[in-house]
């Protein structure tokens, strides 16, 4: 099944161009799609309204079946097998792991978007950047470990290392660019003066964070950017299926701005499925426009964001960057509890360090309760802090420091307990 990309010179827009043509090539040699969109015709597709209308969502659930019936790499493969020359996979937080493969064609689209999340974040030849990641199979950083090389920076790979000897590397190599996940970077700042080092003297003046809501949480971002002796704190998120996806704008810290040329964004609610009003809170759908060995087509990421305001113009922009995932969000006594938001208000107080949160669902009314280290008196303070701005009264236990899991990549603080 092909012929969308006869509607090209007739699109209203580069995006809509860009979304007949990713069609067309896909319905020509894409197995998945192909079965999935058997039913889709050509005609009429005049509109990016038409696109969503007509196009179904794809769910990582149907990515992961796919793969179970069809091992080990599932059928959603542009090209031939023997194209695809990367491997890389979800970290499995939310499920079983999903594997994805790129061609050197699929894989030069993920490091042109990491080149252009370094150069928005003011990052350039002569930069000497730590990478604090394990590189391991999922996809993490290593686009930005290969961008950071093509824009002439000296980089560092920090896998195999103890937090203590990354500390000491970034001091000794004078390391002027951090990038982790930001609960990462604020816990080998503590472990850096844990170990007696004096991060005054560090070079770091900028930190690239991603894998977490963090990096757009204002007390987050103050308290990181404080331990690291001020340096600059940018935001980005991408994801394995649709490689990297935003960053920070320099302008607006906190907001983030979509890589158009990459993605075809659209805000949902995800109970109704129908676009969510600007402003308002919804899920993130993702296509992506150019990595088309291996596409995902009206992709249900799971995030949390403000549906941006329609503009004719200028880039899509994410106020509040990553609100957090639809399936953390929690209703307790009828009020929608975000992680971000108790993340917030954690971070506000700069005595309490590490933190988990514990869905109670028990009893017919989920209960919330929270263990955070530190003082008998910060925990009180965190209490009366959300009772302020929840209405609701949310017990937290003050623990000793080192007692809760640290987290390298993704931090996994919430839990639920089932009756």
């Amino acid at each position: 099944m092909s012929g969308f990309g006869t509607f090209q010179s007739a699109a209203a827009s580069p995006t809509l161009a860009a979304l007949l043509y990713l069609l067309d090539r896909v319905l020509q040699g894409n197995a998945f799609y192909q079965e999935k969109l058997a039913s889709l015709e050509p005609t009429g597709l005049a509109s990016l309204r038409d696109f969503s209308d007509r196009v179904p969502f794809s769910t990582k659930s149907e990515f992961v079946a796919d793969q179970a019936v069809h091992p080990p790499y599932g059928r959603n493969l542009t090209q031939s097998i023997a194209r695809y020359t990367r491997l890389h996979q979800t970290s499995g937080t939310t499920g079983s792991p999903l594997r994805w493969l790129d061609t050197p064609e699929s894989w030069e689209v993920v490091v042109q978007d990491w080149v252009e999340v370094f150069k928005q974040a003011g990052i350039h030849a002569g930069d000497r950047l730590f990478f604090a990641f394990s590189f391991g199979p999922f996809l993490g950083f290593w686009g930005a470990f290969e961008a950071a090389q093509r824009l002439g920076c000296l980089v560092i790979a920090g896998g195999g290392m103890s937090t203590a000897l990354r500390a000491r590397v970034i001091l000794e190599n004078r390391c002027t660019v951090l990038c982790c996940t930001p609960t990462y970077a604020l816990h080998l700042a503590d472990q850096a003066r844990l170990e007696g080092l004096d991060l005054a003297t560090s070079a770091i003046r900028r930190i690239v964070v991603a894998g977490e809501p963090g990096g757009s949480i204002p007390a987050f971002r103050d308290r990181l950017q404080c331990a690291w002796n001020g340096a600059r704190v940018f935001d980005h998120h991408g994801m394995t299926e649709v490689g990297p996806v935003t960053y920070e704008d320099p302008e607006q810290p906190g907001t983030l701005v979509l890589l158009d040329r990459s993605h075809f964004a659209e805000v949902i609610d995800p109970a109704t499925l129908r676009p969510t009003p600007a402003g308002q809170t919804g899920e993130l759908v993702l296509t992506t426009l150019r990595r088309i060995d291996s596409p995902a087509i009206r992709y249900r990421t799971g995030d949390l964001v403000r549906a941006p305001n329609d503009s004719p113009s200028g880039p899509t922009k994410l106020i509040g960057g990553i609100l957090g995932r639809v399936d953390d969000m929690v209703v307790v006594r009828g009020v929608n509890v975000y992680p971000t938001g108790i993340d917030q208000w954690v971070r506000s107080i700069p005595e309490l360090g590490e933190y988990r949160v514990t869905v109670d669902a028990r009893q017919p009314m989920l209960e919330l309760r929270i263990e955070a280290e530190g003082s008998a008196a910060a925990a009180l303070e965190l209490e009366r802090r959300l009772r302020a701005q929840l209405g609701l009264r949310i017990p937290v236990e003050p623990v000793a420091s080192g007692v809760l899991p640290q987290f390298e990549m993704k931090a996994r603080r919430w839990r639920r307990v089932e009756a």
